[in-house]
């Protein structure tokens, strides 16, 4: 069971450094939902104590469904009304972002030993990979020009604050972590209806164009 879920851990850090040199948004989202489906085994596979078996699969069921399902197939409904396929422009170039996240990646293992956390039972990848996530989602959001990639950006970082969410599992009550998907929910569904108004206005999802907005 510990090699599955050094397995799962360090899938998903080569998942953020793929989604950093990609430039394909089929792609992109699809490795975004094998992410999702990888977070939602983690709270069984790092479940403990059999009693909290229960909570452990409705929030493995929560995740998979959300992240898993219903996001990616809205990503994809958005792409396919805008006709895109590639970030062609990046701010940051594919190359240099993997870089930066490589570079976050070995900061995150190097320091995460010293943060003052509840240790526990905790496996020793847990903290190191959700900050690893959480920097591949922000260089994701603050590196792409095109609102579908800021928004895989959103979800990269959402998926690391779920797996640092794991730590504290044992404390937070089933709706908390409820309420958080549904937030991730609210948030792409919002997300995807400025994508369409962009898209109508400008016949592209490229955010830069925003700056021709005139009051």
């Amino acid at each position: 069971m510990s090699s599955l879920v050094e397995l799962a851990f360090i899938l998903v850090v080569v998942i953020d450094l793929f989604l950093l040199a990609s430039s394909r948004l089929g792609a992109a989202i699809r490795t975004v939902a094998i992410q999702g489906a990888l977070l939602a085994t983690l709270p069984l596979l790092l479940l403990t104590d059999a009693h909290d078996l229960g909570h452990a699969l409705v929030l493995a069921l929560g995740a998979l469904a959300v992240k898993g399902i219903v996001v990616p197939r809205m990503m994809f409904s958005a792409i396919r009304e805008a006709s895109i396929r590639r970030e062609m422009e990046p701010i940051v170039g594919f190359v240099p972002s993997m870089v930066l996240g490589a570079i976050g990646v070995a900061l995150a293992f190097a320091f995460s030993s010293r943060l003052p956390l509840p240790r526990g039972e905790m496996h020793p990848f847990l903290v190191p990979t959700a900050l690893s996530t959480v920097w591949a989602g922000l260089l994701l959001v603050v590196s792409r020009k095109k609102a579908v990639n800021q928004v895989l950006g959103f979800l990269v970082l959402e998926n690391g604050v779920f797996v640092f969410g794991l730590l504290l599992s044992d404390f937070m009550p089933l709706m908390v972590e409820a309420g958080v998907l549904l937030d991730l929910f609210a948030a792409v569904f919002v997300m995807g209806i400025v994508m369409f108004h962009i898209n109508r206005e400008f016949s592209s999802l490229d955010t830069e164009k925003l700056s021709a907005l005139r009051d």
